[in-house]
């Protein structure tokens, strides 16, 4: 990492910990599990060049995980996180196992049809409580003694999952291994003859993918002190393709960019009489038109073309 990058780096968290001084923390909150939902997914997408349709039963199945277990168990909510993400990756295990085996739009089918049937499953599932959802859920405290009710113990022990998460994805794409998921992307029969296994390295791409994108839900049932059913549907994973699209694919920056202002639309059309979706949609038809790289991956591609002259 170059030195411009780590001033960048170091500015972006310095903001993020004067955030809830200038903003309402429970926004800033939601925005950082989304930006983290969608920095898993990217490492999906962006990285291995998997499109899925069905990341929402991660980050949806974690947050009734963990919103059980805190909630019916009483395990202290770092347990909880954990239990969320181990639930999302032996779902992503499942899930790859039979997905990965296919490719292009019948990987992202087959992701989706998996998807819809535990969203089927989270409606008739006794714990997840139907249509009412798990509420109630209590954020205990961190360690035994750091009372997470209140306000900015919250946040900022939201800001330490979020920065170990996307720290964890960032691990993964520069070492070894995810090198090899970027020869997959971009030419996998290549990969294959120099020996690799292709099914083996997505495989594990994916239940990586759906571990963090666990850790995003189960961080969010914590925040809200909730788990409904609106986190398990498609629509959320047609969310987080758009957060992911609108920031740029293939790039660290792009998706938590790309959540932020999803999330903070969402936000302030809320009250008003406006449809969010219209307004998303416009932006994200501007983007492809205009932004085929993402918000994040014009400014690179253009910083790239400026410094090479």
């Amino acid at each position: 990492m170059r030195g411009t990058e780590k001033a960048l780096v170091a500015l972006g968290v310095l903001a993020l910990v004067v955030a809830p001084f200038f903003f309402y923390p429970v926004f800033v909150m939601s925005m950082l599990c989304f930006a983290l939902f969608a920095a898993a997914f990217n490492l999906l997408l962006g990285y291995t060049g998997l499109l899925s349709f069905g990341h929402a039963a991660f980050f949806g199945g974690a947050a009734y995980f963990t919103a059980h277990s805190v909630k019916v168990w009483g395990v202290p909510p770092e347990l909880g996180l954990l239990i969320g993400m181990a639930g999302a990756a032996l779902l992503g295990l499942i899930m790859g196992l039979l997905a990965i085996r296919r490719q292009g739009i019948y990987f992202a089918m087959v992701t989706l049809a998996l998807s819809q049937m535990f969203f089927f499953f989270c409606l008739q599932a006794p714990f997840t409580h139907g249509e009412d959802g798990i509420q109630g859920v209590p954020r205990g405290h961190l360690l035994g003694f750091i009372d997470l009710y209140v306000p900015l113990n919250m946040y900022y022990f939201v800001l330490a999952v979020f920065l170990i998460g996307v720290f964890a994805i960032w691990r993964i794409v520069n070492s070894p291994f995810g090198m090899i998921l970027r020869s997959i992307r971009e030419n996998e029969p290549r990969a294959i003859s120099l020996g690799y296994g292709v099914g083996r390295y997505k495989l594990a791409a994916f239940v990586m993918s759906a571990a963090l994108a666990g850790l995003a839900g189960g961080l969010k049932s914590l925040v809200f002190q909730f788990a409904t059913l609106t986190d398990v549907t498609w629509q959320m994973s047609g969310e987080v393709i758009l957060m992911t699209l609108l920031g740029g694919i293939g790039t660290m920056v792009g998706p938590i960019v790309g959540a932020g202002l999803v999330i903070a639309l969402q936000n302030s059309l809320a009250t008003s009489q406006f449809p969010v979706t219209v307004v998303t949609g416009a932006i994200f038809m501007i983007c492809v038109l205009v932004f085929r790289r993402g918000i994040v991956g014009e400014v690179i591609a253009f910083a790239k073309r400026y410094g090479s002259r």
